[in-house]
């Protein structure tokens, strides 16, 4: 069948107050452009009027600004999951104007379809190609759309040229059966395929498609700095000391990496180190410094969610797709981030922390405890199922004012018991089989930047009494309140406490 041929603002039209929209996409990648501002401007209007106009958004992850940007700007979010990076959202989200609901990236696909989120009215998908028969060749992102598309009442198609139709392949879309029903997810090593390169979707849902030419607007990665290079270099180091001493088989292991600048700056460190073979990937984003990798066969494969590659990066893909069509699957996000899979395979997880405590505890989402800066996406899902979680972060940020490993967290993602390695560019703390008191001693001595670590061997001093943990509740977000109070976590003063 042929379907209608709409613009974004009649499309919009149809979208009203209250309603529950999903998007396709997972990162930039592959999420949609021209709908989503097209809401945002009735939105806009709807407010002039003095009427109310809020929309409930959910995705894959974050979005990019022609989504979570634009109707941030319109006020146009009521509910918002399960992940987010765009400034303006950020601002509503701290305002509270937006309900943002954090979530493991793995789990939101389900909550969906175990009804404890509601109904979806309009599921907005980016397209290469659409056959007549509702059969769709995706974009470079997947998200969750085998749920959304299965669950969506009405269905409509950004069919965007900029995304070459010759991605077809490169998709592998698998939809596991519910409770209790749910068998195994059969995957054994990251290049099983095990779904559909096509997405299908009930013709009768589609109420029409959209044309639109638009690159994923991802941007490249600002050049490296003395301390994300000094801290890709202590991941590389830690990890062939893993290998000389047994802990990592030779062969290696397939590995996760986050996104960021550390993140790239992990990559070109494996690539260069001649003790780690070639290796594969099953992560939740490839980056740009994955292709190259690939092109110097240090990379073999990788499994991924999303391909989150710069503009010119992703016309370079596109301009030799034969090359990678066999290196590269695009799985939903349940897959990708399945602790099922990553527990199997034995995936090395790498994440990046925004402050980590001398106990082994990591905050990824609260600057202060309050404020949320992105969300904890999907490290979670591969941290608390890794053969190794590690965990990076520049040991100060701010020229020095603030240290990332503080006495207390203050905001609590991954817990101790999940976490097997902290590196800063300072060093590596191995906590695995210490206890807290030791922990704190390893982290102190190998991570903590050296202005602070006196600071934080005189907080152990503080505890009194028999502790296993030695907090001193009083004094253990000391860092953060005389950080607020002073803006240097340097001038904290115990005696105060």
């Amino acid at each position: 069948m042929a379907f209608p041929i709409l613009t974004a603002e009649e499309v919009a039209e149809l979208v009203h107050d209250g309603d529950t929209v999903c998007v396709s996409g997972f990162t930039a990648a592959g999420s949609p452009k021209a709908v989503t501002e097209a809401i945002a401007h009735k939105a806009e209007k709807e407010h002039a009027e003095g009427k109310p106009f809020k929309i409930n958004l959910y995705s894959g992850a974050s979005t990019n600004n022609h989504a979570d940007g634009a109707l941030a700007r319109a006020n146009a979010l009521n509910h918002r999951s399960p992940y987010q990076n765009t400034p303006d959202l950020r601002t509503t989200i701290n305002s509270r104007d937006t309900n943002y609901f954090d979530l493991h990236l793995s789990e939101l696909a389900q909550k969906f379809r175990y009804g404890a989120l509601g109904g979806i009215d309009l599921f907005i998908i980016e397209a290469a190609s659409i056959r007549d028969n509702g059969d769709i060749v995706l974009g470079n992102g997947v998200g969750n759309v085998p749920t959304y598309a299965k669950m969506a009442k009405k269905v409509v198609i950004e069919l965007n040229s900029h995304v070459t139709p010759h991605i077809e392949g490169l998709h592998d879309l698998y939809l596991p059966l519910d409770p209790p029903h749910r068998r195994e997810i059969p995957i054994y090593k990251p290049s099983d395929r095990i779904g559909d390169t096509l997405l299908h979707v009930d013709p009768s849902k589609i109420i029409g498609i959209v044309n639109t030419d638009y690159p994923d607007g991802v941007k490249g990665f600002t050049p490296l700095d003395d301390i994300t290079k000094q801290i890709g270099a202590n991941v590389c180091d830690f990890l062939v000391s893993e290998i000389r001493r047994g802990g990592i088989p030779s062969s290696f292991l397939p590995i996760q990496s986050g996104v960021g600048n550390v993140a790239n700056a992990v990559l070109f460190g494996l690539a260069d180190s001649k003790e780690i073979p070639p290796f594969e990937m099953y992560t939740e984003v490839i980056q740009d410094a994955v292709i190259t990798l690939m092109e110097k066969e240090r990379c073999h494969f990788a499994s991924t969610c999303s391909m989150t590659l710069s503009d010119d990066m992703m016309r370079h893909v596109y301009d030799n797709i034969d090359f990678f069509r066999d290196k590269i699957l695009i799985r939903p996000a349940e897959i990708s981030n399945s602790p099922e899979v990553i527990r199997r395979l034995g995936v090395i997880s790498m994440n990046t922390a925004l402050e980590a405590d001398i106990f082994g505890n990591v905050n990824s989402t609260h600057v202060t405890g309050t404020r949320m800066m992105n969300g904890i996406g999907g490290s979670g899902d591969f941290t608390r199922n890794a053969y190794i979680s590690i965990f990076t972060c520049p040991s100060v940020t701010k020229g020095g004012l603030i240290s990332n490993i503080v006495p207390m967290v203050s905001h609590h993602d991954h817990s101790e018991h999940s976490v097997d390695i902290i590196i800063t560019e300072q060093g590596v703390a191995d906590l695995r089989g210490k206890s807290p008191i030791q922990r704190a001693e390893t982290i102190i001595n190998n991570c903590a930047n050296p202005a602070y670590r006196e600071l934080l061997r005189d907080y152990l001093k503080l505890s009194t009494g028999a502790a296993h943990t030695p907090h001193t509740l009083k004094a253990s977000l000391g860092f953060h309140t005389t950080f607020l109070e002073t803006g240097d976590m340097s001038k904290t003063d115990w005696s105060k406490f």
